[in-house]
């Protein structure tokens, strides 16, 4: 079989999640459970894609893996697998094509019916650029809402070193690509459902519920008028293999930034979180809407704020582990991280450094290293400040996080998206993440860079949370409509 291509969208974070379900004349209708945002999950989708594969152990040639390892969705239902049913929490996501479950126990190796000869005992290595695990297909009946799919081949990979805790407990992806994508020949589930006349419609439907309320739904084989205003936007499918469409403009503020002159396209991809472009771009937006480096801004914060009283209580002989601790920046004695963050900034020169459970607490005891360091050189308060907020600019932020001030976001400009000739707004309240981190609420920039050719953009949670977004199987496009 010939290379393909498989996006799995892995979620590190997320919680099981119950589903309540149900399913009327061919339609049904799964609830879908929000997880809430943290830090943590933030620094957990550092941006990147690693190549990896797929072979069966005969050694012949399989599918090439790319592996969404920074796409923590947000939305998580439920299916069930075999008889008797055992319950699964999956992520239901449109830029992958197979099913895939890691469960936490072994017990579906057992429940598995026998496959086809095709796949008769294959077991596979997937590699995904943290590892290999090991794996095998399995077919059974699979049961999303009300309706029962037949004889679904899907792919159960064992839980086993650090990818068992990257999965914390969720436990897979449900693939709602094409069978282009699709890894080992398996037939998508969504393909089946069709096949298999259980759908009313060949389309299915995802409202993410941006009111307040933490449910959202997906819809199969029908479209639910309460989740959006108005009429879709329909625009073809451009590329097979892929829920990818025509993006006409970009806009910022309402301006054009002629970026799509020679043509757009983007990935409606509802397992991912965040609205995915080409760095170089990605920088121009979260410039003009104010982002920072997560670590920049806070790093800076401190010095603004405490920088004077670090420097008396360093002057007066208290000891730098300490310090952080007795101006209630940090809730540890700070000995064994304090003592990583030297080891970080002496080798590194302030261009990496070591991440704490608490951004505050982490630059401050960066910048009590940096002061120290300069103390011990006789340099004055002025040059040691001097030195202090360049290292805090040069800070290099790995995990892609973009800080903004919550205060300004009244100011920020609509950023904008032009397809099938209609303007699809994106207002701040819309692309900004606020995060509770303790008594402090933290602003981060929805745009994420990705390395991808320069007219292409992956359109995830965030734009389908203002659009209900509805795709059309049938007729192969895909609709956008102002979300209820």
């Amino acid at each position: 079989m010939g290379n393909k291509l498989l996006l799995i969208g892995f979620a590190l974070w997320a919680s099981i999640c119950f589903v309540a379900t149900s399913a009327t004349n061919g339609i049904a209708r799964i609830s879908l459970k929000k997880h809430i945002w943290d830090l943590e999950s933030i620094r957990a989708s550092k941006i990147s894609r690693k190549v990896g594969s797929i072979q069966n152990t005969s050694g012949s040639a399989g599918d090439i893996i790319y592996m969404k390892n920074y796409l923590n969705a947000q939305y998580y239902g439920q299916i069930e697998i075999g008889s008797p049913a055992q319950n699964f929490s999956v992520i239901f996501d449109t830029g992958s094509s197979n099913l895939w479950v890691s469960p936490s126990n072994s017990s579906i190796s057992m429940g598995c019916s026998v496959l086809s000869t095709s796949h008769a005992g294959m077991a596979y290595n997937l590699s995904f650029g943290f590892g290999t695990i090991s794996g095998f297909l399995g077919k059974d009946n699979v049961q999303v809402g009300d309706l029962n799919i037949k004889d679904q081949v899907f792919i159960v990979a064992k839980r086993e070193g650090s990818f068992s805790h990257l999965l914390a407990n969720v436990d897979g992806i449900l693939g709602l690509g094409f069978g282009e994508s699709s890894a080992g020949d398996a037939v998508p589930i969504w393909h089946n459902m069709v096949q298999q006349d259980l759908v009313n419609l060949k389309l299915f439907s995802f409202w993410f519920n941006q009111n307040g309320n933490e449910e959202g739904e997906i819809t199969f084989g029908g479209i639910d008028q309460k989740h959006f205003k108005g009429e879709h936007t329909f625009v073809p499918v451009n590329l097979k293999g892929h829920w990818q469409i025509e993006v006409e403009d970009f806009l910022i503020a309402n301006q054009s930034t002629g970026l799509c002159t020679e043509g757009c396209s983007a990935i409606v991809d509802s397992g991912t979180s965040f609205i995915a472009g080409p760095p170089a771009i990605v920088n121009s937006i979260n410039h003009a809407i104010g982002a920072k480096g997560l670590m920049n801004t806070e790093c800076r914060k401190v010095v603004s704020q405490y920088g004077d009283l670090m420097w008396d209580l360093l002057i007066s002989g208290l000891q730098p582990n300490k310090l952080c601790t007795q101006i209630g920046l940090c809730y540890h004695n700070g000995s064994q991280h304090v003592s990583n963050v030297i080891e970080t900034v002496v080798e590194e020169k302030g261009k990496g450094y070591a991440v704490g459970s608490d951004l505050r607490c982490t630059a401050c005891e960066m910048t009590v290293v940096w002061m120290r360091i300069q103390l011990l050189q006789n340099n004055t308060k002025e040059k040691v400040f001097d030195y202090v907020n360049k290292l805090c600019d040069n800070l290099l932020n790995p995990h892609g996080e973009t800080s903004i001030d919550c205060d300004n976001a009244a100011n920020m400009p609509h950023v904008s998206f032009i397809i099938g000739n209609k303007l699809f707004n994106l207002t701040p309240d819309q692309y900004i993440l606020k995060i509770p981190q303790g008594s402090t609420t933290f602003c981060i920039s929805g745009f994420v860079p990705l390395e991808v050719p320069p007219s292409l953009w992956i359109l995830g949670e965030i734009f389908m949370g203002a659009y209900h977004t509805v795709f059309d199987y049938g007729n192969l496009r895909i609709g956008f409509a102002e979300a209820a």
